[in-house]
């Protein structure tokens, strides 16, 4: 993948301790570490409620919350951890 494309969120999955997963069109499945942004930046704040972390949902190449929090493309992918491909076929 060429650096700073990034392909499409097709699913989300928050996890425990603001872990998002995330698998990506490429059918790469990665861990994103979302605690760094949400103890240090004041947009994030809304995320600390663990009900609404859960809410996420994929859009095109990021992950967003209902109230606009959302994620950069290239940090999402880019600073994430590949733990597995896919077998989905979507």
């Amino acid at each position: 993948m060429d650096k700073y494309i990034t392909p499409d969120v097709i699913e989300v999955k928050a996890l425990d301790n603001y872990i998002l997963e995330v698998t990506f069109a490429t059918k790469e499945i990665k861990i994103f570490d979302m605690k760094n942004l949400i103890n240090n930046i004041e947009f994030y704040k809304r995320l600390k409620n663990k009900d609404y972390f859960k809410k996420v949902k994929p859009h095109n190449e990021t992950v967003t919350w209902e109230n606009g929090e959302d994620v950069c493309p290239e940090d999402l992918y880019y600073n994430s951890i590949e733990i597995k491909k896919s077998n989905n076929k979507k």
